[in-house]
């Protein structure tokens, strides 16, 4: 009877440990499953991250704009591209030369007084070649004509002012044509694109959205290109007339004292 007893218990223990075992099985597989589930989430979330990033990419300004011109009809957004390469090309030109134009019209002075008083005109003379700018250019020609005159030397001045004015002003007047002209030929695209429009409404004897679309979105298009272009190039035209204007009234300045040192210098001879 204990032998029975003792193998009900041992038995009863096996069972026990078996469900326990078994029991462990199940938990770690479950953990397995629940890991694996979210390794796949995951990788999903990846994914959907790396696909989001992709197109965003796609939607760069680069790629909006290339999409908008092919949208807007090449044919069209081309004309105006080439205004917009042209009026930069012109602008761009004009603030390099308008900047290397600049110069510092009171050393220049003081450099010239100088010169007058060690070694007299012809050391003025050196001094006015040897620096860049239309000051100095006209500093050089009324020095020049030092010996006919003051009167000579000042009429010498306002003229070859007015020859140094001019060269500033190259060149403005083709910014200023590219400016016109783009806003042109946006609305020229305008107007065509409107035409295509209401040409597709007579072919189909009927208005529907679908129709005019495609018509009014070139005509858009080609109307914002344009109008873009001719703000950039009025950007350009107005730094280059204030800078132009910025140099002419140091020009005049700077000749009124330097009339005033050759008297200075006349008076002391």
């Amino acid at each position: 009877m204990k032998r029975l007893f003792a193998l009900i218990a041992v038995f009863g223990m096996l069972f026990f440990m078996a469900s326990n075992v078994a029991l462990a099985q199940e938990e770690e597989a479950a953990a397995t499953e629940t890991a694996t589930e979210q390794v796949e989430q995951t990788s999903a979330a990846i994914a959907e991250e790396d696909a989001a990033a992709a197109a965003e990419e796609g939607k760069s300004l680069h790629s909006q704009m290339k999409q908008k011109f092919i949208e807007g009809d090449p044919a069209f957004m081309s004309f105006v591209l080439v205004a917009l390469i042209l009026g930069l090309a012109f602008a761009i030109e004009r603030v390099l030369y308008l900047n290397l134009a600049t110069s510092n019209t009171k050393k220049l002075l003081a450099s010239v007084e100088e010169a007058l008083e060690s070694g007299g005109v012809e050391a003025a003379k050196e001094v006015c070649r040897t620096t860049r700018g239309p000051v100095a250019s006209i500093f050089y020609q009324g020095l020049d004509r030092f010996d006919h005159g003051i009167d000579v030397v000042e009429k010498t001045v306002i003229s070859y002012g007015g020859v140094q004015a001019g060269l500033l002003e190259k060149g403005l007047s083709w910014i200023a044509l590219f400016i016109a002209l783009a806003p042109m030929l946006g609305f020229m695209g305008t107007v065509i694109g409107m035409i295509g429009a209401f040409d597709a409404i007579e072919v189909a004897g009927d208005i529907s959205p679908s129709l005019v679309a495609g018509g009014i979105k070139v005509a858009l298009i080609t109307t914002v290109s344009g109008l873009v272009v001719a703000i950039i190039l009025q950007i350009f035209y107005n730094y280059c007339v204030a800078k132009i204007d910025s140099i002419i009234n140091n020009m005049e300045d700077a000749s009124i004292s330097l009339l005033d040192l050759l008297v200075k210098h006349n008076m002391q001879k």
